[in-house]
């Protein structure tokens, strides 16, 4: 019996051992929405992402755990208006609630470079579980020898389900589209 406990846990720490580390390069990654506008037109905006982090054990990134941070204070939606009524306390409340958060539970391939993603959503203060379309976009090698790998993540929520604006439906859409790109290095 020890013997078998002692093969689970040696087998636990080469599996975290093997596990790659990789952070976000912020300069070239982003989370972006759009919602829909008196029921006619589209208005995008993005969010900096503060902080990302991918680790995976596979180099195919179907065992992947992802975390993100994004700063609410840097929503751009190319009108400095509507950006400062999104911080206010009718929408995001960035003085309440200044960040975003995603963590991920599962992360399962579902065809050639395709991904479900779910994972636990933080907005506004209230928690919730989303799923993402995820497409692992390639990976490449850079100039130090660190792996680069990019994936694109896009899904669709319900503003309301977090709390986030009181606007009518009809003046700002319920369902919001998400596009997140993230370019990941290897540690």
């Amino acid at each position: 019996m020890k013997k078998l406990v002692l093969l689970l846990a040696l087998s636990a720490f080469v599996f975290v051992a093997q596990a790659q580390k990789f952070s976000v390069d912020k300069a070239h990654s982003k989370v972006g929405f759009s919602v829909v506008h008196l029921s006619i037109s589209d208005v995008e905006g993005a969010f900096k992402i503060s902080d990302a982090t991918l680790t995976s054990s596979k180099d195919d990134f179907s065992d992947a755990t992802f975390e993100l941070t994004a700063d609410v204070n840097t929503v751009f939606t190319d009108n400095d208006r509507r950006d400062g009524h999104l911080k206010s306390a009718d929408f995001f409340d960035v003085a309440k609630y200044p960040s975003i958060s995603f963590v991920s539970k599962s992360f399962k391939k579902v065809a050639d470079r395709k991904y479900k993603l779910v994972g636990d959503l933080t907005m506004h203060g209230v928690t919730k579980s989303v799923t993402l379309d995820g497409t692992l976009n390639g990976t490449t090698t850079n100039k130090a020898g660190k792996k680069i790998a990019g994936f694109k993540f896009t899904g669709t929520l319900n503003r309301t389900a977090f709390g986030v604006g009181s606007m009518p439906a009809a003046v700002v859409g319920e369902e919001i589209e998400l596009k997140a790109n993230g370019e990941f290095i290897q540690n």
